[in-house]
């Protein structure tokens, strides 16, 4: 009797988004596990596999090189989050193990008072200022972002409809203190026509967990460096779909 397998949509819609190829997926998911200190296999064939629909149910090592590349929950993917009991029994051998080197585990976040279930995990407001130049004034960006987290480094993309413009941050943190950079690319239609800026950005925890305040630096549109205010705000501590689907929508003002 045939079963037939229904093709992952969302997880090659997410790579044709990022404009890689399967080779290049498959090599930004290896890097993604050496970085983490969690080599794996992944290889075009691979990727191939998921996105048909032949590999339904990724082990634990390939699910959060997934989420650190794309800066997506497994679930906007196309996967189904693992229950504990199976992602035990995935470490001990899946149908896409393919090294033994895959069973390096990638250690939880450790509990910081005031955070979010002991960890950044989940929806966040972020909000910069800068100043234009060729318009003379202030201006703030703002958007919903997804943040995800993988021992000490946080992975922050923006939902699409919550700005004409998608934001991309990767963070690491140390203690209260959080630093990285951060990615811009600005709306075809918009004053800034598509252009791409990035810089660094150095953020601190304030001790409730919940709000993150710091500074941006970049480059400015006459290629002069420029610096400006950006805070994070906590709003939701789950990143399933439904909830993502809430937030992906333009922000509103928030009072304080």
């Amino acid at each position: 009797m045939m079963t037939m397998t229904t093709p992952n949509t969302a997880l090659r819609a997410v790579r044709a988004g990022m404009r890689m190829s399967q080779d290049d997926f498959a090599r930004a998911l290896q890097a993604a596990g050496h970085r983490a200190g969690e080599p794996n296999d992944a290889n075009k064939r691979l990727v191939q596999r998921w996105e048909s629909g032949a590999i339904a149910a990724p082990r634990p090592v390939y699910l959060r090189a997934l989420e650190v590349v794309t800066g997506l929950p497994i679930e906007l993917l196309g996967f189904a989050a693992l229950p504990g009991a199976q992602v035990k029994a995935d470490r001990e051998g899946g149908h896409d193990l393919t090294s033994s080197m895959s069973d390096l585990a990638t250690p939880e976040p450790a509990a910081r008072p005031g955070a979010p279930h002991g960890s950044y995990v989940g929806v966040w407001l972020s909000r910069y200022q800068y100043y234009s130049s060729g318009r003379g004034e202030s201006y703030a960006g703002q958007h919903y972002v997804v943040l995800l987290q993988h021992s000490d480094r946080l992975t922050v993309r923006s939902l699409p409809n919550s700005a004409s413009s998608s934001l991309a941050l990767d963070l690491t943190v140390d203690g209260s203190v959080i630093t990285g950079t951060w990615i811009e690319q600005t709306a075809e239609e918009g004053y800034y026509r598509g252009a791409r800026y990035h810089g660094a950005i150095q953020l601190l925890v304030e001790p409730t967990g919940r709000r993150m305040t710091g500074k941006w630096v970049g480059f400015g549109k006459a290629m002069d460096i420029n610096t400006g205010p950006w805070e994070l705000v906590f709003q939701d501590n789950s990143t399933s779909k439904a909830t993502l689907d809430r937030y992906n929508t333009l922000p509103q003002d928030l009072p304080g």
